[in-house]
């Protein structure tokens, strides 16, 4: 399977998820009128840092599924092999942490209190899935390497130092 065959597939099930997740998002902005305006003037900017790091972050770890792990990140198309390496190496979930981030700062440049909370159930809703589908399945596809990498890397809060992982 040539890695640019694979880069189109990881580019349009990327785009189509990223597609619904944000228009759920505009979808709960007509939520605000319920809210008070609680999110300040000058939000803006961060927001737009946000969003740069988050799409900077899952385009980095597209770039490792696709290069490294001969896949994608669809969960039915997922990479043949085991990727410990780049952001994967100081968290493990680095491609949902820079979703999830990007949502925050779209709602914070649109200083959309609805979109906020949204962010918020979207985590809740990936750590989910993460703890009972995608781990389970994980530890069943990579076994011990796999093993060695839930002792050591964080499932959400990232190290500062990257721990010591065999290729």
């Amino acid at each position: 399977m040539t890695r640019a065959w694979i880069a189109l597939r990881s580019v349009v099930y990327a785009s189509i998820f990223l597609a619904a997740w944000g228009w759920v998002a505009l979808m709960c902005r007509a939520l605000d009128k319920y809210f008070p305006r609680m999110i300040p003037g000058w939000s803006g900017a961060p927001g737009i840092v946000l969003m740069a790091l988050g799409a900077a972050l899952s385009l980095t770890t597209i770039g490792f599924f696709i290069f490294e792990g001969r896949g994608t990140p669809a969960v039915f198309d997922p990479p043949r092999r085991f990727v410990p390496h780049g952001p994967y190496r100081l968290v493990r979930n680095p491609m949902y942490a820079g979703g999830i981030a990007l949502l925050l700062g779209w709602a914070l440049y649109l200083k959309s209190l609805a979109m906020v909370l949204f962010s918020g159930i979207a985590f809740l809703v990936i750590h989910i899935f993460v703890v009972f589908v995608e781990e389970p399945g994980l530890r069943k596809r990579f076994g011990r390497e796999y093993e060695d990498f839930l002792r050591v890397v964080p499932r959400w809060i990232p190290r500062l130092t990257p721990p010591p992982l065999s290729k």
